[in-house]
């Protein structure tokens, strides 16, 4: 974990290089040292509707949620949420200058006795190391 969840308004699409995006988030990630590598997951889901303020076509948005494994410390978790946006805000600064645009970032805690998952990527980055 984490697993990062990017939804985006479909009319920013054209503006947005969406593979360096996801590539900076799991890379920033990574850098908190919160993380391992094995764990993350980011990935995107373009909105086709919605509504945004006063419905204005031009308005856009990126909004992530990160969902964490239950247990990191409060201060660590928000170390790293903080860093975390500051290469969202970073990455999206260009588009926020050029049209009305809202930027959200939100982390979660899962509970972990109702998250259920099975996954043999740990061990295979063990053994890409090794190599």
């Amino acid at each position: 974990m984490p697993h990062f969840i990017v939804e985006y308004s479909a009319n920013i699409e054209q503006e947005l290089d969406l593979p360096e995006f996801l590539a900076k988030i799991r890379d920033v990630a990574v850098e908190t040292g919160l993380f391992p590598l094995g764990g993350i997951r980011v990935r995107a889901a373009r909105r086709d509707h919605y509504v945004i303020a006063d419905g204005d076509p031009e308005n856009g948005f990126v909004h992530i949620v990160a969902r964490l494994r239950a247990g990191r410390p409060f201060d660590l978790r928000k170390q790293a949420g903080h860093q975390i946006f500051g290469v969202i805000c970073d990455h999206l600064q260009s588009l926020y200058n050029r049209r009305p645009f809202a930027i959200s970032f939100e982390m979660q805690e899962i509970d972990m006795d109702f998250n259920f998952k099975k996954n043999n990527l740990h061990e295979r980055l063990e053994h890409k190391q090794e190599a």
